[in-house]
């Protein structure tokens, strides 16, 4: 098992960064959790738990190519690390557990 704990906001962007399948930078990301969580986030706070996510192994980025729109930047693109993954069914487990454990008359 994982050394590592998620935190709510670090488990929303691992999922995105998951979902978002080799599509995941910063812009695409903070799009993505406010269209389906109806959530507004910054771009700083994003950026922020992508580094810590990358220094815990879960996400690995690579650099895009430059383009003409970008002013010649290029986008950091994330992607989930089978770490990441392994740490998010961990997490969705211990979840469903509780879940479960409600009692029907609750």
């Amino acid at each position: 098992m994982s050394q590592y704990h998620l935190g709510e906001f670090e488990e929303i962007v691992l999922l995105t960064v998951a979902i978002l399948d080799g599509e995941a930078y910063g812009i695409s990301i903070v799009e993505e959790i406010e269209t389906r969580l109806k959530r507004n986030v910054s771009l700083g706070a994003i950026q922020t738990v992508l580094k810590r996510l990358e220094d815990k192994k879960m996400v690995r980025s690579l650099f895009g190519e430059a383009t003409k729109i970008r002013g010649g930047k290029r986008k950091r693109y994330y992607t989930i690390t089978a770490e990441g993954q392994r740490v998010l069914k961990n997490t969705k487990d211990q979840r469903l557990s509780l879940w479960n454990a409600i009692p029907k008359t609750a």
